[in-house]
């Protein structure tokens, strides 16, 4: 193994660097599932589905880029007997970005499903 493999941190399935360049369409479709969420419960939601525990110092910010972004709109609820809780919904201009991104990675995966698998159909070759 070279000195630049990540390796996932304990409770993450999967390296920082490949959740990073997925975390954003990912929330966007938790929310497309949904009709509104809120940060904790998206947590969740990731974590179900197999992304390991996303911190809320990851998420948050996300959150309000996509908010910036126009692709969630966002609603402040009281809580009961708590504290507040700020809801997040996809829009429409969202759902057109989830849709495309969408395709956008299902072709980036096959180039490099495809790349990866060795063209005699053996396992490939380590150092």
């Amino acid at each position: 193994m070279s000195s630049n493999t990540t390796t996932p941190a304990p409770g993450a399935p999967w390296p920082g660097d490949w959740l990073r360049g997925v975390l954003e369409i990912a929330v966007l479709r938790c929310l497309a599932d949904s009709d509104e969420s809120y940060g904790y419960a998206l947590s969740v939601a990731l974590e179900e589905r197999g992304f390991g525990q996303v911190k809320g110092g990851t998420l948050y910010p996300l959150l309000s880029r996509l908010d910036d972004a126009g692709h969630v709109t966002t609603q402040w609820r009281p809580g009961d007997g708590g504290p507040g809780r700020k809801y997040y919904t996809i829009t429409e201009r969202g759902t057109a970005y989830l849709l495309d991104a969408t395709a956008q990675w299902c072709a980036f995966a096959d180039t490099m499903t495809t790349l990866l698998r060795p063209s005699d159909g053996n396992s490939p070759r380590t150092p």
